[in-house]
């Protein structure tokens, strides 16, 4: 075969007849459209996860830079190494935790039942006859970073839970102006 001949084929299968405009526009919108997944889909997740990323951030930050008591409960974990086991089904719980290189505290309030109060101090070994009434076993440095005031008529009673280290020490301060539902305030004091 002599290729420079009319009407011979040059390739071994023929000649394609060449594409149509039809073919040609949705080549190139398939084409596109597998660009657009392979390129806008990875580089549109990772835009909004690194939105989401500095919102949390952000979120830490206000966390942390807080003064003052944060409304929810502390995690578990803070629950576990400061020793404060809140009881179940307790209300306006309330927490704010400090530390520096020295001492690392978790202050924390809640509003439970008797039955609350007595399982709290069993966790320390203690009971309701431990407490002392009129004893004031927050500081008043303590009492200033969350914000405690204590104006109305109580009757108060505290209770110091002093470990060796580096167990947590606890002060803790019982408002008992409900008779059924005391509200508990407590600083646990670590230092590692």
């Amino acid at each position: 075969m002599n290729p420079s001949v009319p009407g011979q084929s040059t390739s071994p299968e023929g000649s394609k007849p060449p594409e149509d405009r039809k073919h040609m526009i949705r080549r190139r919108w398939l084409t596109a459209i597998i660009i657009v997944l392979l390129i806008g889909i990875p580089a549109g997740y990772l835009a909004i996860s690194a939105g989401q990323s500095r919102d949390s951030g952000r979120d830490k930050e206000e966390k942390y830079a807080a003064t003052g008591l944060t409304s929810e409960w502390p995690s578990r974990v803070q629950r576990r190494i400061y020793e404060v086991p809140i009881p179940p089904y307790s209300r306006r719980v309330a927490y704010y935790e400090t530390n520096n290189w020295r001492t690392s505290r978790l202050y924390v309030q809640f509003l439970t039942s008797n039955k609350g109060l007595d399982k709290f101090l069993k966790s320390m070994d203690k009971d309701v006859a431990d407490l002392n009434k009129g004893d004031m076993t927050l500081s008043k440095r303590d009492r200033q970073i969350v914000g405690w005031t204590f104006t109305n008529s109580g009757p108060f009673y505290g209770l110091k839970h002093k470990q060796p280290d580096p167990r947590p020490s606890h002060d803790v301060y019982v408002d008992r102006s409900n008779p059924h539902h005391p509200m508990v305030y407590v600083v646990a004091t670590a230092n590692p």
